[in-house]
């Protein structure tokens, strides 16, 4: 008996160590699920007075007040608190990841959609499944509401391990007017690269107009890989990671590489000297807002946030009869990803479930209803901005044609960036072969060093060349 009891207490103590220790234990999807008084946190990096400061009033003036009554209709006594961070991303990834080790943090977590690989590679999250149980997971009505390719955001390994958070879109933006001047249709949609660059020519011969922007270089960071790279590679039948081995001197990238040097190497096409000022984003979106470019890849934020006539960074008082939008062409049609004719990339964030809450079914339940289209329509406050969710998307985006346009052509068949730690360093490798070309190096030149900066990124086992 003392044996048995001995054995029995020292079994506890690895459990409990184990906790500490912040590994997620085997989840017990019914844990507490009777329970008549619960409480739950939710945290996001969102803060009232400052970063984020309308999804902070949000969650704490609408999402806890209505959930709150709703499980008390329920008999249900909900303690739930917003527990807002008004960090630098990567701070705030710092902090999710020492609350996640140490076997603490909050029930509900926003987190960012390219550090799901990290965290659930690492052990520190668990999929819904696992928390919550497989047969509730599907049951959830939203699913429905939400593409198959915007839920991939909160996908890894084929398991989902959270709702996505609103995403957006890329697409070809267009000055009609030019194109008018330079005798292209106004109502242009190119289906390959080559029409790209057809436009291109046809735009060069406007005196004092940049005929394509195709963000490249260092200077501009992300934007470079989400608004420029990425979307090409995926235009070309290969995403950046397939079954985990990156993508380093294939013929996919140096095609990629091969038409940055064709805009950038002497053609005309484009401004190198644009992609190596420190404002060089900037520039471009205000020479965009004077008629002095003629296309240009951005997201949907260009259209909603900086050219927006009347509160945009850049107004462009006649932004709605002057800018056109097409989507991004494949390489070819039907080189594309999935034997598509046009490609996009999309960003987004998730929230999950903590494996360490108390509470996963009443957890499942918030995470429902902040996604809810109720809530979702609540937290654009009147605003017109994509959301994750079809019939929100129908209803809010009627009035205006370009977000609508995001919404029902462009998300259907977007990528997202790989959900893995590597990630930003690939990003910073791929962003200085782009920066290699514009600077005056062959596109073969760049593909060799971007494979060598790969190699010791990853280890020359994870990548795929030839």
């Amino acid at each position: 008996m003392r044996r048995r009891s001995a054995l029995v207490a020292a079994t506890a103590m690895a459990m409990v160590l184990s906790g500490c220790l912040g590994q997620p234990q085997n989840a017990d999807t019914a844990r507490n699920a009777d329970a008549k008084e619960v409480t739950l946190t939710i945290t996001g990096n969102a803060v009232a007075g400052g970063k984020n400061s309308a999804k902070a009033a949000w969650m704490t003036d609408w999402v806890i007040p209505r959930f709150v009554e709703e499980q008390k209709r329920k008999g249900v006594t909900a303690h739930v608190r917003f527990d807002g961070n008004g960090a630098g991303d990567e701070d705030y990834k710092t902090k999710i990841a020492l609350d996640l080790k140490t076997g603490g943090g909050a029930d509900v977590m926003a987190i960012d959609g390219i550090w799901i690989g990290e965290f659930a590679g690492g052990k520190q999250i668990k999929s819904l499944d696992e928390i919550v149980g497989k047969a509730k997971v599907d049951a959830w009505e939203g699913w429905k509401q939400i593409p198959q390719a915007v839920q991939s955001v909160g996908v890894f390994d084929n398991q989902r391990y959270g709702v996505p958070d609103g995403t957006d879109g890329r697409v070809l933006f267009y000055n009609k007017k030019l194109f008018a001047q330079a005798g292209l249709p106004t109502d242009w949609q190119p289906r390959s690269w080559d029409e790209l660059l057809s436009a291109g020519e046809a735009l060069k011969r406007l005196p004092g107009v940049t005929p394509i922007q195709l963000n490249a270089g260092t200077a501009m960071g992300e934007a470079t890989t989400m608004q420029g790279l990425l979307p090409l590679l995926v235009g070309t039948g290969k995403p950046l990671l397939t079954n985990g081995k990156w993508q380093g001197a294939t013929s996919n990238m140096k095609d990629v590489l091969g038409l940055y040097q064709r805009i950038y190497g002497g053609s005309g096409l484009g401004d190198p000297l644009l992609q190596q000022e420190a404002k060089g984003r900037d520039k471009s979106f205000a020479q965009f807002a004077e008629h002095r470019i003629g296309i240009l890849m951005e997201s949907d934020y260009l259209w909603r946030s900086v050219l927006e006539p009347t509160k945009g960074a850049v107004k462009m008082a006649d932004r709605n009869s002057s800018v056109g939008w097409a989507m991004i062409p494949a390489q070819r049609p039907g080189a594309g990803v999935r034997g598509q004719d046009f490609v996009s990339m999309s960003g987004g964030a998730l929230n999950l479930i903590n494996a360490n809450t108390k509470y996963p079914a009443q957890a499942w339940e918030l995470l429902q209803f902040m996604n809810s289209a109720e809530a979702v329509k609540a937290r654009l406050g009147g605003a017109a901005q994509i959301t994750q969710r079809t019939d929100v998307n129908n209803e809010v985006l009627a009035g205006d044609p370009m977000l609508s346009f995001i919404a029902q052509k462009v998300l259907p068949l977007t990528e997202y960036r790989p959900g893995v730690a590597n990630y930003t360093r690939v990003s910073a490798a791929l962003q200085q072969a782009t920066a290699d070309v514009v600077s005056g190096k062959t596109a073969q030149d760049a593909l060799n060093g971007y494979q060598e900066a790969l190699k010791k990124i990853v280890g020359e086992n994870e990548i795929v060349s030839g």
